[in-house]
């Protein structure tokens, strides 16, 4: 953990970087809470729409809702991107749930394409992925930020190369495979900056203080629980249909 104490400051400085530490613990843990009740909502909505016959008619003969389904997510993290100062707290957690249930309902198709046991291995790999990954953005001394602004690059050249090929129809031979490799290996990447990124913008809130610097913490880990959560669904579905083979 840092040390912020410097000559001369004694106790004091020792009392305030303990006070800096559990409130960093407190911190990761409320991102890391938001962050697994998405994946809650996610997995029953997910599961409850793909084993119902009726459900999965309705959004996907529905062009409307199946292109809300589609286009919502990347919308609603342009908006959260692009509105972060003037959005509420309120509206952030509309964005980060509204983001939860349209992945949801996005992801119920895997109920159709994998069995249960691929799924279940899937998710198991992705966790102790996750969990390492993060680990490491947690604790290494080195500066991720530079690969982060390289890899966030990398994940909007991979969105632009899926639309594009949806629009316009055009592919090439192992592009399924390409996408899921190059995904993984982006938000795996992706997943080790976030979660540096949330401890380094806690330590210089905390550095700054006051009621502004609560009310940026209060929305940095609505913000930071919906990156780690982008993460851990990108790389569930790579790991997905990697494991499976299928295109």
């Amino acid at each position: 953990m840092a040390d912020y104490r410097t000559p001369g400051m004694g106790a004091t400085a020792g009392v305030r970087t303990a006070e800096i530490d559990e409130g960093l613990r407190a911190h990761m843990n409320k991102v890391y809470g938001l962050m697994s009740m998405a994946m809650v909502v996610t997995a029953v909505l997910a599961y409850a729409i793909g084993t119902s016959p009726v459900a999965l008619e309705t959004i996907f003969t529905n062009t409307p809702l199946l292109y809300a389904i589609m286009f919502g997510p990347l919308a609603l993290v342009l908006v959260l991107n692009f509105s972060f100062a003037r959005l509420s707290v309120g509206a952030l957690n509309g964005i980060f749930w509204a983001y939860a249930a349209l992945t949801g309902a996005s992801l119920s198709v895997i109920f159709q394409m994998f069995n249960l046991g691929e799924i279940f291995v899937a998710l198991g790999i992705t966790s102790v992925a996750f969990l390492g990954l993060s680990l490491v953005g947690y604790t290494t001394k080195k500066d991720l930020g530079p690969i982060g602004s390289f890899l966030i690059m990398g994940a909007w050249g991979l969105i632009a190369l899926s639309l594009a090929s949806w629009i316009f129809g055009f592919s090439f031979s192992g592009m399924t495979f390409f996408i899921n490799i190059a995904a993984l290996v982006i938000f795996a990447g992706l997943t080790a900056y976030y979660t540096q990124s949330i401890k380094n913008e806690y330590l210089q809130a905390r550095t700054y203080g006051g009621p502004e610097a609560e009310m940026y913490l209060e929305k940095a880990a609505i913000v930071g629980a919906l990156s780690l959560y982008i993460s851990f669904i990108a790389m569930f579905r790579s790991i997905l249909f990697l494991l499976s083979g299928r295109e």
